[in-house]
């Protein structure tokens, strides 16, 4: 979903039930919320979490959006001038799974899952 606003080209991108706890996806988020699109994914690309590979997949997304949008709209778009303005993550569906434990019983396992939601906006100028 994109639009053209009035400083510039918004567009955001959703990953859904990506199978990682939303704790651990927002220890990375929290590092590229508000920087540009460029230093976020260099930081994506050499950091050691998981979750940064799915986050980077969301972002791409994010810019092939932004994009299209102003394909769409006819405007000129340079990649290097967008921000990451919004970047969340939420709890997804847990899924139930059940573990044995001692004399015979059953414990339940909550594997969470997490849905992620970035949003880039071309900064102005």
């Amino acid at each position: 979903m994109a639009k053209a606003a009035k400083t510039g080209i918004e567009a955001r991108a959703i990953q859904r039930t990506t199978r990682q706890s939303p704790y651990k996806m927002r220890l990375v988020i929290d590092q590229i919320r508000g920087q540009r699109v460029n230093d976020a994914l260099a930081l994506l690309k050499f950091s050691k979490k998981h979750a940064a590979e799915q986050i980077g997949k969301t972002l791409n997304s994010a810019v092939a959006n932004a994009e299209q949008a102003a394909r769409a709209a006819n405007l000129s778009l340079d990649v290097d001038t967008l921000v990451i303005t919004k970047a969340i993550v939420n709890e997804g569906p847990k899924l139930k799974r059940w573990t044995p434990a001692a004399m015979g019983r059953a414990t339940p396992m909550l594997k969470r899952t997490s849905h992620v939601e970035i949003v880039v906006t071309e900064a102005v100028r």
